[in-house]
């Protein structure tokens, strides 16, 4: 059988009553809570001071009258003013990180009718946050005085929220409305992005701590941090500015100057002194889109930034400081640049706490739809007239923007401007299949181009080191790739003459070891299919 045990403070106002007899003649919160006829109270724990201990003494003598199965303990608790909410908490929290709990045999109720309002405001946060494994009870006088009756009622209140449909709706509700705001409203439909948007939503509320985004150009990493910092801010988690800055813009004194500020003299033409972007966005919410460009000794510095909030303007001998949550936006392999000593081990360790890979367009065709309606939404707002497509224009466009020759090296960025440039030139504000047919061909001719492009996105540093021999036979290689259905399919098209001569070659694997004298896989040169 399970125990119910109670905690409490004496009440030194509401459970004194004086000498004689009267003190069955007034209600009195402690007595109250061990007189229930539907709650047995088997162990009550009575938190007082030195000069409470008499009145704790005829509590338990009271108590032994009323309720002779409950064991009264006193547990001696002294405060120099039991207003202060740090002593109080403090004392509170030590007792609770000393009690022997044994939630496997006994229930835990907390008494909150006595006590401070700042004692029961303490109560509540150790309850909540779990140091204390208990619910909450409050007791009541009775409503109508009658006589010889002064038990009163007592209601217990349990802190997992969940257990309370209405809050547990309301809060469902409110979160589908967060996660719905961070992805501007568009109805996506792919499971994986949908998950990662939930899980950024929870931890966006919840943590301070930095958090990283990878993924290609034009994923949406700038539009997501600055719907993070909006969402927060309109919960009152942020006061500040937002402030975005493309590292890939800064270099030398100049990015020292511009993300750190400047006293003056710093260098030749700092002839006034600079705030920097990091003390602009103090109180809000920093973005460090393509923070891989920094430099070694920027890296540094922001470290320093992040972690103590304090840091010296460039040239100067004097800290200044900067509270700023801080998300970071990457297209690079931060990982490799760490092992290839590129980007700093421990400024990386320091922002990858929560890192999320945004997928690119071509991995969520799925999503296309509901982004053409909403790019179709916001040339309406922006422009004050209303596209739509007709049925047919609209199946052909998705047809093959869906399809597997579709790119979409740009991502969401290109799609935007595909569906601007239709728009613009839609007559009566309907896009018709000639509109279509039009802005496909634009498409595939600017895409033809792309191998080269690609490449170099693909081998970065590395294609700069290629002949041009070996450079345009990579390229003819990769496009072929992305043209084939499986790395079978393209070794089949690569390697016919030469398997007619041997006929047990096998394509997949000489294309797979070709590929890798460039150290690329499959997967990398066919991403966007």
């Amino acid at each position: 059988m399970r125990k119910t045990v109670a905690i409490g403070f004496v009440g030194t106002q509401l459970d004194y009553v004086g000498k004689g007899s009267q003190r069955w003649e007034r209600w009195r919160p402690t007595v109250s809570l061990c007189q229930q006829d539907d709650l047995v109270v088997h162990r009550i724990e009575l938190l007082h001071d030195t000069r409470s201990r008499g009145l704790f003494e005829r509590l338990k003598l009271d108590i032994a009258a009323i309720s002779p199965e409950t064991e009264v303990r006193g547990v001696e608790i002294n405060l120099r003013d039991p207003w202060d909410f740090e002593e109080v908490y403090a004392a509170l929290h030590d007792f609770a990180h000393g009690y022997d709990f044994d939630t496997e045999a006994e229930d835990y109720l907390i008494h909150i009718t006595t006590g401070t309002h700042v004692a029961q405001i303490c109560w509540f946060l150790l309850a909540e946050a779990r140091y204390l494994p208990a619910k909450l009870v409050q007791t009541s006088p009775p409503r109508k005085k009658e006589a010889g009756e002064v038990v009163g009622s007592y209601a217990v209140i349990d802190l997992d929220l969940s257990r309370y449909d209405r809050i547990a709706t309301r809060f469902a509700r409110e979160r589908d409305a967060s996660v719905s705001f961070l992805k501007s409203g568009i109805a996506t439909r792919n499971a994986r992005f949908n998950r990662m948007i939930e899980q950024i939503e929870q931890v966006a509320v919840r943590s301070k701590a930095p958090m990283l985004l990878c993924g290609p150009t034009g994923a949406g990493k700038s539009l997501l941090a600055r719907r993070v910092y909006e969402m927060k801010k309109t919960r009152h988690q942020l006061v500040g500015r937002f402030v975005e800055v493309n590292c890939a813009t800064l270099r030398g004194d100049s990015a020292m100057s511009a993300l750190f500020g400047h006293v003056k003299g710093a260098f030749t033409g700092a002839q006034t002194e600079r705030a920097g972007l990091l003390r602009s966005a103090d109180g809000g919410l920093l973005f460090l889109d393509e923070i891989g460009e920094l430099g070694l000794d920027e890296q540094a510095m922001l470290l320093k930034a992040i972690e103590e909030k304090r840091f010296f303007p460039f040239g100067g001998d004097r800290e200044v400081e900067s509270d700023f949550q801080l998300i970071a936006g990457t297209v690079r392999d931060l990982r490799k640049w760490v092992a290839e000593g590129r980007f700093r081990e421990d400024l990386y360790a320091r922002i990858n706490l929560w890192t999320y890979t945004l997928p690119g367009l071509a991995e969520r065709a799925e999503d296309i739809e509901p982004n053409l309606d909403f790019e179709l939404d916001r040339y309406a707002r922006d422009h004050g007239e209303q596209v739509r497509f007709n049925v047919e224009a609209k199946r052909a466009y998705l047809k093959f923007a869906s399809g597997p020759n579709a790119r979409w090296s740009g991502n969401f960025r290109e799609l935007s401007a595909s569906i601007t440039r239709m728009a613009t030139l839609a007559d009566a504000g309907r896009i018709t299949e000639a509109v279509v047919d039009e802005e496909l061909t634009r498409l595939r001719s600017a895409w033809s181009d792309e191998p080269e492009r690609l490449l170099d996105d693909l081998l970065g540093e590395q294609a700069a080191t290629l002949d041009l021999f070996d450079r345009l036979q990579l390229e003819s290689v990769i496009a072929v790739c992305r043209k084939s259905s499986s790395l079978s399919d393209a070794g089949r098209t690569l390697f016919g003459a030469s398997r007619q001569q041997k006929a047990k070659i096998n394509d997949a694997d000489r294309l797979r070891k070709y590929l890798a004298r460039f150290k690329l896989e499959w997967n990398q040169v066919t991403r966007g299919l």
